[in-house]
């Protein structure tokens, strides 16, 4: 993706914020020139995803890519209502186990690595919180359900704990990626469409969790140099710095002033 997009906007300065799975489709955001300075900003946003498990069979990767495994009921067994029981009880924090095909170090390797060489791989479950989670559909086998949850949440793992729960295996068949903190894949831009002609979206877009602090011409000379600016009020957060609706940086909140630790526009 990251090599069409270069190629499309004739630039190397091109990165991205987070991967999908394969089979998955949905919501990638790109950053393109200094912007690509702001990644670090995005990690730790809230993602949502419309997903679909299908009951009846688990397997090792805990998605459709995998093998299935011994010990699934062959069937769907349960309920619409058992079903949306199951599927809210995810809701709040707790501790999920990653899946074994997952690129979680172990012992300074990848997860999968191991597990492609038929290792055992035993991960520690880690804190995950479940935001919203809402029963979409039942048909037939399959539950779609739309699930809005922290970073470093599996959904494969959702799949896979529902079957558990449900007592007959289940596995993800489809995940697509809807949003990532205040961006939604319906104002995303098909790849396909991607040209040196595309209008990107302002920087600032992507920061909509962030403060916003304004800053005069003077202020944004400062800011580009590396100074830190007044502005009380903001003491240990994290702060965008705007000028005439342009972000000029990103910046930490120290005492009364805000100290520039990203700059985008150059001094």
């Amino acid at each position: 993706m990251v090599h069409r997009v270069r190629r499309a906007l004739r630039t190397r300065a091109v990165g991205h914020t987070g991967t999908l799975d394969p089979f998955a489709t949905g919501l990638l955001v790109v950053l393109v020139g200094r912007a690509t300075r702001l990644a670090r900003f995005l990690d730790g946003q809230p993602k949502t995803y419309l997903a679909t498990a299908r009951l009846g069979i688990a397997t090792d990767t805990d998605d459709l890519t995998g093998v299935p495994l011994e010990g699934g009921s062959g069937r769907s067994g349960a309920g619409a209502d058992e079903i949306g029981a199951a599927i809210a009880g995810f809701r709040g924090p707790h501790l999920q186990r990653p899946p074994a095909y997952s690129a979680k170090h172990v012992g300074g390797e990848r997860s999968y690595a191991l597990a492609r060489r038929g290792e055992a791989v035993a991960l520690e479950p880690v804190a995950v919180t479940v935001h919203a989670i809402d029963l979409v559909s039942v048909a037939g086998a399959d539950v779609t359900f739309r699930v809005a949850v922290s970073a470093g949440t599996y959904i494969r793992a959702i799949a896979r704990d529902l079957g558990e729960r449900l007592g007959t295996g289940a596995h993800l068949v489809s995940l697509r990626r809807e949003r990532i903190g205040s961006l939604d894949v319906r104002d995303a831009v098909a790849l396909d469409a991607i040209s040196a002609e595309s209008e990107l979206r302002p920087p600032q877009a992507a920061l909509a969790h962030l403060p916003v602090h304004g800053v005069d011409a003077n202020g944004a000379a400062d800011v580009a140099q590396g100074r830190a600016v007044p502005a009380p009020g903001f003491d240990g957060a994290t702060v965008a710095i705007e000028c005439e609706g342009r972000l000029v940086a990103v910046a930490e909140g120290v005492g009364d002033r805000l100290q520039p630790r990203v700059v985008l526009e150059p001094a």
